[in-house]
């Protein structure tokens, strides 16, 4: 079974910084992309950024030259740095997953979310 555990979420000022964290576990074979999703009140899910595992990165035009994604393959972790925060960038984040696990079954897993607030 795998499990997606997410961690770093929080208060913030706007202009300050956080750093998330998600760490797949389980019956692990490959992990194909780690994304980062957010969803504000009211609206839909949408991408804040993506990472495959040869590192190459995608992100939403938002976010971009403010947040980073990685990741740490021997640990099946993806973080998000995310600097210069906004109030606009106050959502729940999820972590998300596209990987094999047990008998080479292809699917994507979801964090349970991490609230992150920024207000003064």
């Amino acid at each position: 079974q795998v499990q997606l555990v997410e961690s770093g979420g929080g208060l913030v000022q706007p202009g300050g910084s956080l750093r998330l964290s998600c760490a797949a576990s389980g019956n692990i074979l490959s992990i194909n992309y780690m994304a980062w999703y957010r969803q504000a009140p009211g609206k839909q899910r949408e991408l804040v950024a993506r990472i495959t595992f040869a590192g190459s990165t995608d992100y939403a035009a938002s976010v971009k030259d403010r947040f980073t994604i990685s990741r740490d393959n021997a640990k099946n972790t993806v973080y998000l740095q995310m600097n210069s925060l906004k109030p606009e960038d106050t959502a729940v984040y999820y972590c998300n997953v596209y990987l094999a696990a047990g008998s080479w079954s292809w699917r994507e897993y979801w964090g349970q979310g991490t609230q992150v607030t920024v207000s003064s």
